[in-house]
């Protein structure tokens, strides 16, 4: 809140145990402020700069007793004020999954960084107001007065100043709230990498704006749990079981034989499955015979209406680690060429060209071939296998596709190329052997011991 209603009194001497210090006070609107300085001339120097600016007649904001320009340069921006200005910086430039990401980490590690606890809003209201209003520009946009509640006031009012987030105690209460999930359980360590990647990058844009020295988390003893950036390879199907539940997908009457090409995509073509989603007749090759194409040139990912520009649930974006525009072209073998073909001779494409649709023609849903995946995996799999993390998700389609390529000693660079990937991520991350493989290799190795 902004007010022109300043009242600036006199500096007075007063005794602390460090010493002797120079308190000074002022008014804003109906908040009393104060600071203390170690000598006369630092709280001369900061009482004149208040006297200009309420001369000028500039407004003064009642949380940080200060108009803006003077508060960045004394670090006296609260720590809300800060992220909600962190997030007003990313979003233009941010996919709506990342948004929604930096949301989640920045209102997870709020509730640590208050000068205290008392009258503190029950965690769940307070979450909805951080995650839902603070930390979402389109929700602040919509609704610039905030929610009608207490809530957002007692936040203002009892944040942290940045410039004291300094304190390393402050800052190891912050990466423990990181480390647990909502209901106080330990989190998984992808998500536990991924919230401090925000906390950090919003207190290095504190350091770019001179509020801060230094980023404290380059200081602040503490380790993360260790991120496995490999694919897991239990997770991975060899092509037996792929066919298997590409049959039982087809089986899953109504919407199976609609989808099964769908899924063809992700293990024959290596798609992601927002590729896959947005995918357009226009975009395929499909001979006769032999070997198609698929060009790629955009993405669908599911976000929420909450966090896409149109406020559609899916976020039209360009392809993963591409720049706008760019495409990578796909080559695909003879079988997707034909679940292809019979996909659009049966059930075309939609007004868009969208090869994969929901019901009554709508965009295709996660929820929808999700619960397809399920079924067919419960039919296809043995029920030790249903019990393991064997392609227990859509997902991991892709890393079975990219695993059989680099089996079958398809050169790294040609794999990364179709996969949309660098050489480096892919011999990290997906260089994994296919399910059913290990007696294969065995034998090799017996012949290669027997020579």
């Amino acid at each position: 809140m902004r007010t022109y209603d300043v009242r600036i009194w006199k500096i007075r001497p007063v005794t602390r145990k460090a010493g002797r210090r120079y308190e000074f006070r002022w008014r804003v609107g109906t908040e009393a402020k104060s600071r203390t300085f170690a000598n006369r001339a630092l709280a001369d120097s900061f009482r004149s700069e208040l006297v200009r600016a309420a001369r000028s007649g500039e407004a003064f904001d009642t949380v940080t007793g200060m108009p803006d320009a003077m508060a960045r340069r004394h670090g006296s921006d609260t720590w809300l004020d800060h992220a909600m200005s962190y997030v007003a910086m990313k979003w233009p430039r941010a996919s709506a999954k990342h948004r929604a990401s930096i949301a989640d980490a920045l209102a997870t590690v709020t509730p640590a960084l208050f000068t205290n606890t008392e009258g503190m809003p029950a965690p769940a209201t307070m979450r909805a107001t951080l995650y839902g209003w603070a930390f979402n520009m389109a929700a602040r946009n919509a609704n610039p007065d905030a929610p009608e509640d207490r809530t957002l006031p007692w936040l203002r009012k009892h944040s942290r100043r940045v410039a004291d987030l300094d304190d390393l105690a402050v800052i190891r209460r912050a990466l423990d709230l990181i480390a647990l999930k909502l209901d106080g359980k330990p989190a998984a360590a992808t998500t536990v990498s991924r919230k401090r990647a925000v906390f950090y990058n919003c207190l290095r844009y504190a350091v770019e704006l001179r509020m801060l020295p230094a980023n404290p988390l380059d200081i602040v003893q503490w380790t993360p749990p260790e991120v496995s950036e490999e694919v897991d390879p239990r997770i991975v199907i060899n092509p037996g079981q792929a066919h298997g539940l590409l049959d039982h997908v087809r089986a899953e009457e109504p919407a199976g034989p609609r989808l099964v090409a769908f899924f063809g995509c992700l293990y024959y073509g290596g798609l992601r499955p927002g590729e896959a989603t947005a995918l357009r007749q226009d975009d395929c090759v499909l001979p006769l015979r032999g070997w198609g194409s698929l060009t790629l040139s955009r993405s669908e990912a599911r976000a929420g209406t909450r966090w896409t520009d149109e406020g559609t649930v899916r976020d039209i974006r360009g392809l993963k680690h591409r720049g706008v525009g760019v495409s990578r072209t796909v080559p695909i073998p003879p079988v997707l060429v034909a679940l292809l073909r019979d996909h659009l001779a049966n059930y075309g494409a939609g007004d868009d060209g969208r090869l994969f649709r929901g019901e009554r023609g709508r965009p295709l849903q996660e929820t929808v071939y999700g619960r397809l995946w399920k079924k067919a995996r419960d039919h296809a799999l043995t029920p030790a296998q249903v019990a393991s993390p064997l392609a227990s998700r859509p997902y991991d389609l892709r890393h079975a596709a990219v695993s059989l390529w680099l089996n079958a000693g398809v050169p790294a660079t040609e794999v990364a190329a179709r996969a949309g990937h660098s050489v480096h991520v892919l011999l990290k991350v997906y260089a994994k052997c296919i399910d059913g493989q290990t007696e294969a290799m065995n034998v090799r190795i017996e012949r290669a011991l027997a020579a």
